[in-house]
């Protein structure tokens, strides 16, 4: 568990992570979700840049490391059961690996 300002973050829920999703800080779109570790969550508060946790790879990414597509942290909400993230940023190009603005581009119809 993570303490922030009083506020108790439950990593141990998620066995170590906590999903995140980030949010354009102006026009309120939903960008991507990706998942925190306490690491990566001290460094995004740190840096205010995101920083998150690869499942895949088993690391910490810096979102905008390798492609320059950087997010700025505006804001970080937590929900009520303190196991799942809310962050606002302004995003520098696009959020998804694709290219895409961001990762929810596909609509099912």
């Amino acid at each position: 568990m993570t303490n922030i300002n009083r506020i108790i973050l439950d990593f141990e829920k998620g066995k170590g992570l906590i999903p995140t999703i980030i949010q354009d800080y102006k026009t309120n779109e939903v960008l991507m979700l990706a998942y925190m570790s306490e690491e990566s969550f001290k460094l995004t508060c740190d840096e205010k840049k995101t920083w998150f946790y690869s499942r895949s790879r088993n690391e910490l990414w810096n979102k905008g490391s390798t492609s320059g597509n950087f997010q700025e942290v505006k804001e970080i909400w937590v929900d009520c059961d303190s196991d799942t993230l809310l962050i606002k940023v302004i995003q520098r190009g696009a959020a998804c690996h694709t290219g895409e603005k961001s990762c929810f581009f596909r609509r099912i119809e």
